[in-house]
């Protein structure tokens, strides 16, 4: 099953550290305003959530979950491509796939 969540990339943009800076170097801004479009019910009733604690990045589908870390040295220095990475990694070990293309994620579970 595939779902498909649309995003708003020029709102997201307004939160990358060139445009309001945060002092973590990774874009915790710009992830948290992610997450928030994350946290949903699927169309079969599972819980999807994600959320952000320091640099670990937490992925919950249903009972399943799967956390990463945003790294700057292994990802960088592109602050999308750092989250993006983390939230990826997080959703593979929740037993998910998560592609994104400008405007939308997508989740294949």
């Amino acid at each position: 099953m595939r779902v498909s969540i649309p995003t708003d990339d020029a709102l997201l943009d307004t939160y990358l550290p060139s445009a309001r800076p945060d002092g973590s170097g990774v874009g915790v801004n710009y992830a948290d305003q992610l997450l928030k479009l994350l946290k949903q019910t699927l169309p079969d009733g599972r819980k999807l959530a994600a959320r952000r604690r320091g640099l670990k990045v937490s992925v919950t589908i249903g009972e399943s979950s799967g956390h990463s870390i945003m790294r700057r040295i292994e990802h960088g220095p592109e602050t999308r491509v750092i989250f993006e990475r983390a939230l990826v990694e997080a959703a593979r070990e929740a037993g998910a796939g998560l592609t994104r293309e400008p405007g939308v994620i997508h989740l294949d579970l």
